[in-house]
């Protein structure tokens, strides 16, 4: 990896099932590490076939999927490496546990807003309708909550920009966020997030 520079920072993507958070996550990936920054892409549905295959989707089982991952983007972010971690994350006191506990680093929640509508359209892997026929309990937005974040740094409309663009836009907010950082050490420190 000789010859790749990089700031740490994590960018939290949250959004619905079949929003697009994964798809813009690798066009991110993609790009940041084609401009000479390392990234990597922490998938939800990885961590849950892996690292977090003991748990189910009750509300504490959520909550602890959601702590591991967390302490993974720490633990990558530790070594110097941009974080694009993709998961659901439907409530508000998760996303505040996250942000608190990635606070040494630099932080960006960045919301894929997609309508319900559009997604349940979408639905690569059929869990819509495995939600809608009563197969699936306790399904994100179906018969389980999402909070729109109140102040996520990013709200990225995948009704209005392709992927791609949207990935344009993390690469633009995580190198503005590096300059930041670069250029005030003590404030990087500090400061969990650069608003966009």
């Amino acid at each position: 990896m000789q010859g790749l520079v990089t700031e740490p920072c994590v960018v939290w993507l949250t959004g619905i099932s079949g929003a697009g958070k994964t798809t813009i996550a690798r066009h991110a990936a993609h790009l940041l590490n084609a401009k000479g920054r390392r990234a990597f892409l922490l998938d939800g549905d990885i961590v849950r076939a892996g690292l977090c295959s003991d748990l189910g989707f009750t509300p504490s089982d959520r909550a602890e999927n959601l702590r591991r991952a967390a302490e993974v983007a720490a633990l990558l972010a530790d070594s110097g490496l941009i974080v694009l971690a993709a998961f659901i994350t439907p409530l508000n006191i998760d996303r505040e546990r996250i942000r608190a506990r990635l606070g040494a680093h630099a932080f960006i929640e960045a919301f894929v807003s997609t309508p319900l509508a559009v997604a349940e359209a979408r639905d690569p892997k059929g869990l819509y309708r495995r939600a809608r026929s009563g197969e699936l309990r306790d399904f994100t937005g179906i018969d389980s909550p999402f909070e729109v974040p109140d102040a996520p740094e990013l709200r990225l409309d995948t009704t209005t920009s392709s992927a791609a663009a949207l990935a344009s836009t993390i690469v633009d907010a995580v190198l503005k966020c590096a300059e930041t950082c670069s250029a005030s050490p003590a404030v990087a420190a500090t400061s969990p997030a650069v608003r966009s």
